[in-house]
């Protein structure tokens, strides 16, 4: 067998197939164009601190990207960031990414003028339906601290603000988890 380089490791897929990737390169991935969000420095110490994990801690040099994906999310939260990756059941990985996006912070404008979180978990909710009808392996919600501080109508980060950001992501999850093709994709909320 060759030998991998010190940041690399091999995803298995459902079908057998072994890919070997950067661990650096699969969290870009993951986050897409959400990466650039974020501090570069994070990213990068989070995709580090998976790979130490899967590599030295457990001594493997096979994962799925679903295992992949739920450490990545326990790390960026530990890095205060607001992430959801649920893999319980892993599609293959594909040669194509199907990645559909919406901005939460936009939602949260368009209800603020008519009723803000009566109108705005409604519209969430139809948001969600509307981007698994496009079959996509990924659906990533962004602007959630921007959505959050607009429903709250808070300048600053508060309690309420972080029981409200918690409520949203556990929606997200609910919903998510009712529609019958989430177990062929993943939710990434930032």
């Amino acid at each position: 067998m060759i030998q991998l380089k010190s940041d690399c490791l091999v995803f298995q897929t459902n079908d057998g197939e072994q890919v070997p990737c950067s661990a650096e390169w699969v969290t870009l991935e993951l986050m897409g164009e959400s990466a650039t969000l974020v501090d570069p420095e994070v990213v990068h110490n989070a995709s580090a601190a998976v790979l130490h994990y899967f590599k030295h801690e457990l001594q493997r040099q096979f994962i799925s990207v679903s295992e992949f994906a739920l450490a990545l999310e326990k790390v960026l939260r530990g890095f205060g960031l607001s992430v959801y990756a649920d893999c319980e059941t892993e599609a293959p990985l594909p040669k194509e990414h199907r990645i559909v996006e919406s901005n939460l912070h936009q939602l949260a404008a368009a209800a603020a003028g008519q009723g803000f979180e009566l109108l705005f978990f409604p519209q969430l909710r139809q948001e969600l339906q509307r981007q698994m009808q496009q079959a996509p392996q990924v659906v990533r919600f962004l602007g959630l601290r921007d959505c959050v501080k607009e429903l709250a109508g808070a300048e600053r980060w508060n309690r309420r603000c972080q029981n409200l950001n918690d409520q949203i992501v556990d929606f997200l999850r609910s919903c998510w988890q009712t529609e019958s093709a989430s177990q062929f994709c993943a939710l990434v909320v930032l």
